[in-house]
């Protein structure tokens, strides 16, 4: 059997290289063979898998610098039949590539948004008055490069040699220990990935039904009434009016626990919609791995 994954692409990106590992990791559990399936952009990603396209997708959710991925979050609220199944957490290592002699000639710097930011400081120090541009991932900024001295990406050093491109300087991000959460996502009928293990995380969003006192404190009032720790809590906008808002919420318990069930009964007494998008496990893995 065949698998098709989504992810960001072009080959070359993070995104590509966790789901490559991930691939590689089923495989070795099931002897199933994946497909790589490369869009354009994170939303496309996970609408494949909602329209059935591939049967899975891998997309970024977290990062260790720059916070939580909203393009991923937002388009998990808007799709409903879409479940988190494991949760991948890889190192990130970013390198300036460019065809330049040197850092002086540098003008223009190419990279994902996430990637600028989560380097800011180091581009501030080195390259402080080249125009920063984003792209749709960090591999498609590599593609600006051919023949231009005077501009440079930034991406990973697996995409530098993957396009024969010349590294200027490595670890480039501002803080070593750089990290992203990836979520393997499918549709609510598959079970492609119980094969993980026990769960010990959930994440789920809710709105609330109105913009008063202690309408948040009363949900979050469930869980630490039950003992359940919440490991992560944001708010994103409902773009429905201005100072309304969804809350995202990762707990560390599993769905099937009885708290957990007794929690979410009790959680839609006191919020307008709820959404569970899973229980999974997380994997670390390694780059190169």
């Amino acid at each position: 059997m065949t698998i098709s994954i989504a992810h960001l692409g072009p080959p070359g990106t993070y995104a590509e290289q966790v789901t490559a590992f991930y691939a590689n990791w089923l495989a070795k559990k099931t002897g199933n063979q994946a497909m790589l399936c490369p869009y354009s952009s994170i939303s496309q990603s996970l609408q494949a898998v909602a329209s059935g396209e591939t049967q899975l997708a891998v997309v970024p959710v977290e990062n260790s610098i720059e916070g939580s991925v909203t393009m991923t979050m937002d388009t998990l609220w808007q799709l409903d039949s879409l479940r988190v199944q494991l949760a991948l957490v890889m190192p990130i290592a970013h390198a300036l590539i460019s065809c330049a002699s040197s850092l002086d000639t540098i003008q223009t710097v190419y990279s994902h948004p996430q990637a600028l930011a989560q380097c800011q400081g180091w581009l501030a120090q080195f390259l402080p008055n080249v125009q920063l541009v984003a792209s749709n991932s960090t591999t498609e900024s590599l593609q600006r490069l051919d023949g231009d001295l005077t501009a440079a990406a930034i991406a990973s050093s697996r995409a530098a040699e993957l396009y024969k491109l010349p590294i200027l300087a490595s670890n480039i991000n501002d803080y070593p220990d750089n990290c992203t959460r990836f979520w393997v996502v499918s549709q609510w009928v598959e079970d492609l990935v119980k094969i993980s293990g026990s769960a010990s995380y959930t994440s789920l969003a809710f709105s609330v039904p109105a913009n008063l006192p202690g309408t948040l404190l009363k949900p979050l009032q469930v869980f630490a009434g039950l003992g359940i720790n919440l490991s992560r809590i944001e708010s994103r906008p409902t773009k429905r009016s201005l100072g309304e808002y969804l809350f995202f919420i990762d707990l560390e318990a599993d769905v099937q626990e009885e708290q957990m069930r007794c929690a979410l009964a009790k959680l839609t007494e006191h919020t307008e919609i709820l959404k569970i998008f899973g229980s999974y496990k997380i994997l670390p893995i390694t780059i190169g791995s």
